[in-house]
């Protein structure tokens, strides 16, 4: 690989790790000579497909020159930083290359703002343009939309992207303002408001013409920073379900505010990203989708935060000690789905099995069912043990979260006696 380019591939892949609205990334771990592979904290990052695959993406930003100055941005226009720029050409030329060498199945490109929201937006559809149409790639891609961009670059852009995304930030506009003042949410919804309209004009035309050109058929995500403003969790969760009810919207990602600009008083004295807050929040937010809960179900004015201690699931039904225990060989589906331990898959096996005759504690293990957790929640034919309604909540909590106590070696304890 030419220098030159590996210089800017090296600066450019590191700029981009810390957005997370694609997949997970910024893991390193080294090869010591005594395994296989090795992963880095840039450059290449995984994402997973609908149909469970996981593949490899090339994660890159077309330039880290920007000209907003963001608070929390490590390539914000006041750091002093290593800048670099993409031409197209180079950069198409180095997802090609990458792509015939098998390292990647796709491409994330995502760029700083250079001169206005338009010339950023055009020089990025120019790299997915190329890809297509001169390269004849039909690879996965994934473009960032740039917040102010016109309608006709982000139409453009869907026409040969697989996914579209536009960041939001923040959960409230007033944190928006504060910490980058150079965004509004106006900017930021007008291009996710066009990535909807396109996306359903293009079903649309799809169910008329069958060679109709598809519009993002892998839907918009979009990412929110967590822990950099005082904003709770109710606000995060509320405008994350908000965004839920747009068709195109597929998924939103939260990435906890990762302490680099120290300088800047305008954000919190962290030491380290908040990931236990951002586990809960993806936990409550897999509640929302899949699960059937609601907002005010999660957290409400009562407890307008996640339990940090317990997942939120156990949490409601800590709270809601009068719902159980539920009777695994009589309760519906949605009941099921609320029962600690139990998921999807797991309660439409339950549901599907018990037809045929009662369910016992051996057919629950043998379904999947975390035991453990489940059974202070449920009742079937000849489950031990007392329920939530006989202990309280709270001897559960302690129960659940106590340190696991560590397993004693048998080779140590035969050593012990002998000596």
């Amino acid at each position: 690989m030419n220098p030159r380019i590996f210089d800017k591939l090296k600066t450019l892949a590191e700029a981009a790790k810390f957005d997370v609205s694609c997949a997970s990334s910024g893991t390193t771990r080294e090869n010591l000579g005594k395994g296989l592979g090795s992963t880095s904290g840039w450059g290449i990052c995984h994402s997973f497909t609908e149909d469970g695959r996981c593949v490899s993406l090339l994660k890159i930003m077309l330039t880290n020159h920007c000209i907003y100055d963001c608070a929390y941005c490590a390539n914000r226009r006041s750091n002093d930083i290593p800048r670099s720029t993409f031409s197209v050409s180079e950069l198409v030329e180095l997802t090609i290359e990458f792509y015939r060498r098998n390292y990647i199945e796709g491409l994330f490109l995502s760029s700083g703002i250079v001169r206005n929201a338009d010339y950023t937006m055009e020089r990025m559809v120019r790299v997915a343009k190329d890809l297509r149409l001169v390269q004849r790639y039909n690879g996965y891609i994934h473009l960032k939309s740039i917040p102010g961009a016109s309608r006709e670059l982000i139409t453009e852009a869907g026409l040969y992207a697989d996914r579209l995304s536009c960041n939001i930030e923040m959960p409230s506009e007033e944190s928006l303002k504060l910490i980058a003042p150079d965004k509004n949410f106006q900017s930021i919804y007008r291009p996710m408001h066009y990535i909807q309209q396109g996306f359903l004009q293009g079903a649309e035309e799809k169910k008329k013409y069958r060679h109709a050109p598809r519009f993002a058929p892998a839907g918009q995500s979009t990412q929110m920073i967590i822990g950099a403003t005082p904003d709770d969790d109710r606000k995060i969760l509320t405008l994350a379900d908000s965004l839920y009810q747009r068709p195109a919207m597929k998924r939103v990602y939260y990435s906890g505010y990762i302490p680099i600009n120290t300088y800047d008083t305008r954000l919190p004295a962290l030491t380290a990203p908040p990931m236990v807050r951002e586990n809960r929040l993806y936990q409550a937010d897999w509640l929302m989708r899949f699960y059937q809960f609601k907002v005010d179900e999660i957290v409400d004015t009562a407890y307008p935060n996640l339990d940090l201690e317990i997942d939120p699931k156990l949490a409601w039904a800590l709270r809601h000690p009068e719902a159980f225990p539920v009777n695994i060989n009589t309760a519906d589906y949605e009941m099921i789905l609320r029962v600690p331990g139990i998921g999807v898959k797991s309660a439409q096996l339950i549901v599907s099995s018990r037809r045929y005759g009662r369910l016992t504690s051996e057919n629950l293990k043998k379904i999947g069912v975390v035991i453990k957790r489940a059974k202070f929640f449920i009742t079937c034919n000849e489950l031990p043990g007392l329920t939530v309604q006989e202990t309280g909540p709270e001897y559960i909590r302690k129960a659940l979260t106590a340190p696991k106590k560590k397993k004693t070696d048998d080779r140590q304890l035969v050593i012990d006696f002998n000596e």
